[in-house]
């Protein structure tokens, strides 16, 4: 199996996805950072034209998207590893849980680029309606997990539901978006998930361009 890139940074929970699910199917890859989140050149994100990451480079090909990247990561393994994909939730709740899950990442995603990256001020209305969106989805993750996870098809070693939590409530803290002691079952989940091989593989860092 020839080695893939995956370009995206060691600090996105996005990024970390991708780069969980590649060491738990023993797909080689390299990883590639990306420096500098303000660039405006494609090039930067892996010649993705949204100028978002990650980015999967394969055999002169590229895919963009945390969850296309999964896909295509489980294409290359040799299919011994079985993961539970998100058209395989059968509920309602187990299919809500997944939704907030990726509306959490995405909601850090717009309070650290607004808030953070862009210095707007956090008392904007649009930066208010997102936190307590984003409150009020870990809310219900936390009194809903347990369900969510028995929802889960027993036959399994991984599932992307478990991937995107696992990243998310570990984001939390690294970035200080938002205090995770009011949400006890993520907290414990996070511990339990994070002893996997994959997991410690992968801390969250801040890459540091090369000198000279």
């Amino acid at each position: 199996m020839s080695t893939v890139q995956i370009v995206g940074r060691s600090s996105s929970h996005f990024t970390r996805v991708t780069r969980i699910v590649a060491h738990e199917l023993g797909v080689p890859f390299e990883f590639v950072p990306i420096f500098d989140m303000t660039q405006l050149d494609a090039s930067a994100f892996g010649e993705n034209p949204a100028l978002k990451m990650p980015t999967l480079r394969r055999a002169g090909s590229t895919v963009f998207g945390t969850e296309n990247i999964c896909r295509a990561l489980a294409e290359l393994a040799d299919g011994t590893v079985s993961i539970v994909w998100p058209e395989a939730l059968k509920s309602d709740l187990s299919r809500n849980a997944q939704e907030l899950v990726w509306h959490g990442m995405a909601a850090q995603v717009q309070l650290g680029m607004g808030t953070l990256v862009a210095k707007l001020p956090a008392d904007n209305v649009y930066f208010k309606k997102a936190r307590i969106g984003f409150e009020g989805a870990l809310g219900w993750l936390d009194r809903n997990l347990a369900a969510a996870i028995s929802a889960l098809p027993k036959e399994r070693d991984l599932s992307l539901f478990e991937v995107t939590l696992f990243c998310l409530i570990e984001h939390l803290p690294f970035r200080g978006t938002l205090p995770v002691d009011g949400y006890p079952a993520l907290v414990e989940f996070t511990r339990t998930f994070g002893k996997r091989p994959s997991a410690e593989r992968t801390p969250y860092a801040f890459d540091k361009p090369p000198r000279g």
